[in-house]
C-alpha cells in the first residue's frame, strides 16, 4: 500500500511540477514583446498578407513593351494577337532594347517581346524563327502571363502557317492539320490554375514549424545569455525533473499553436476562397503529431542558438530550401536520393505533403499513412533527443 501511495504521490507531484512549468512559460511568452510578436502576431498577420497578395490567383492585362525590328505584317500580327488576349496588354513599341529595358526599370512594363529583324524573312523561307521574351521575375504571376501568352500566340500562328502550306480543300482538313489530336486541358486539383491554390497550403504549414523554431530558439538564446541556463538549474534545485520541464514547456507551446494551427489550416483558406477539401478528423490526426514533432525539433535545434538573434539567421536560411524539399514546387520523385534523405529530417516535409494532399486533393488519412507514421517517428526521436538537451541544460553541461 505504501508503494502505491508513493507512486501516486510522485505522479501528483510530477503533474504539479508540469503545471508550474507550464504557467511560468506562459507568463514568459506574454511578458516578452518579441515572443508575442513571433508567437502570436506573426502567424496571425503574415498568412493574411501572403493570401491577400495572391488572392486574385491570376493577373490580367500585364503591361508589355515590344521591340519590333522586323516591322513586317507577321510581326504586327503577333503583337496584335498578344494584345487581344486577356493576360497581356501591349503598352508601347520601343525603338531598341535599351529603351525597352528602361521602361521595365521604371515599372511602366513588366516584360519585353523582342522580334528580330529576320523574323518574317525566315518564316517566308520556311525556316524556324525566334521571338525573345524578357520578363520581370519579381512576381511569378506576371512571368506566367507574359510567357504563356507568347507561347499560345506562337502556336496559333504556327498552325496557320501549316494550313497555308498544306494545300487542303476543306475546313475539316485545316482543323486536322492544326490539331491532329484534339484534347481538352483540365487543371486537376487547381481549377483556377492560380498561384495561391498552388503554393499557399505549403506555406501555411511551413509557417508553423518556422515560427516554433523561431520562438523556442529565441527563448533558449535568452536563457543562455542569462547565466548559461540558470533558469533550468534553478528548476532542478527545486526538485523539477527533466520530463516535467520538457513536457510543461511543450504543453505551453502546444496549446498556443493548436489554436494557431486551426487558424492557418482552416480559417485562412476559407477566408480567401482557396481550395479547402480537408475533413476535420483526418486534418486533426495529421496536425497533432506535426505540432509535437515541430516542438521537439525546435528544442533540438535550439542547441545551435547562442544568442537571441542567431535563430533569425537559421529561419531565414532554411525557409526557402525547406519549401523546395517538401516536394511542392519540385517533384519529390525527381529529387536525388541524398536530398530526399535530408528532407526526412524536417517535420515540415511530411506535414506539407500530407496537408496539401488532404486540403487540395481531398485525400483521406489512409492516403497519407506514410506521412502520418513518419511524423510519429519524428515525435519519438526528437522527444528523446529533446530530453537529453533539457537534462544537459539542467546540469549546466551546455556552455
Amino acid at each position: 500500500m505504501s508503494t502505491i501511495r508513493n507512486i501516486f504521490g510522485g505522479m501528483v507531484q510530477g503533474i504539479r511540477n508540469l503545471c508550474d512549468v507550464w504557467a511560468t512559460e506562459m507568463r514568459c511568452i506574454f511578458k516578452d514583446e518579441a515572443m508575442l510578436l513571433f508567437f502570436i502576431l506573426l502567424p496571425l498577420g503574415y498568412p493574411l498578407l501572403y493570401s491577400w497578395i495572391y488572392n486574385n490567383e491570376t493577373v490580367k492585362e500585364v503591361p508589355v513593351v515590344v521591340v519590333d525590328d522586323s516591322r513586317s505584317g507577321l510581326s504586327r500580327e503577333f503583337c496584335r494577337k498578344c494584345d487581344a488576349t486577356a493576360e497581356v496588354s501591349v503598352v508601347a513599341y520601343a525603338a531598341d532594347m535599351e529603351e525597352a529595358k528602361r521602361m521595365v526599370g521604371e515599372q511602366k512594363a513588366r516584360g519585353i517581346y523582342h522580334i528580330p529583324a529576320d523574323f518574317a524573312t525566315r518564316l517566308n523561307r520556311m525556316e524556324q524563327s525566334r521571338i525573345a521574351v524578357y520578363t520581370d521575375m519579381s512576381l511569378m504571376l506576371t512571368y506566367k502571363a507574359i510567357f504563356q501568352t507568347a507561347t499560345a500566340v506562337s502556336g496559333e500562328m504556327n498552325g496557320r502557317i501549316q494550313v497555308s502550306m498544306s494545300g487542303n480543300f476543306t475546313h475539316r482538313e485545316d482543323e486536322i492539320t492544326m490539331r491532329p489530336l484534339a484534347f481538352h486541358e483540365v487543371a486537376i486539383f487547381n481549377p483556377s490554375e492560380g498561384y495561391g491554390n498552388f503554393i499557399l497550403p505549403a506555406v501555411l504549414v511551413l509557417i508553423l514549424q518556422q515560427v516554433l523554431l523561431l520562438g523556442i530558439g529565441m527563448l533558449a538564446g535568452t536563457a543562455r545569455e542569462h547565466g548559461h541556463y540558470a533558469e533550468y538549474r534553478e528548476l532542478r534545485s527545486q526538485g523539477f525533473g527533466t520530463l516535467s520541464v520538457l513536457l510543461g514547456k511543450s504543453l505551453c507551446y502546444f496549446m498556443v499553436f493548436m489554436l494557431v494551427c486551426t487558424y492557418l489550416t482552416v480559417i485562412v483558406p476559407r477566408l480567401f476562397g482557396f481550395v479547402s477539401l480537408a475533413q476535420p478528423l483526418p486534418l486533426l490526426a495529421i496536425m497533432l503529431p506535426y505540432i509535437l514533432a515541430c516542438i521537439f525539433f525546435a528544442f533540438v535545434v535550439s542547441v545551435l542558438v547562442y544568442q537571441r538573434e542567431n535563430v533569425l539567421l537559421i529561419v531565414v536560411f532554411t525557409s526557402i530550401p525547406l519549401l523546395f524539399l517538401s516536394g511542392v514546387s519540385w517533384p519529390q520523385s525527381n529529387m536525388p536520393w541524398l536530398w530526399q534523405c535530408v528532407a526526412w529530417l524536417f517535420p515540415s516535409t511530411f506535414g506539407v505533403r500530407s496537408f496539401v494532399r488532404m486540403n487540395t486533393m481531398g485525400a483521406t488519412l489512409a492516403d497519407c499513412i506514410v506521412e502520418f507514421r513518419a511524423l510519429w517517428v519524428q515525435v519519438a526521436v526528437y522527444f528523446a533527443v529533446a530530453c537529453i538537451v533539457v537534462r544537459n541544460r539542467m546540469k549546466d553541461i551546455s556552455k
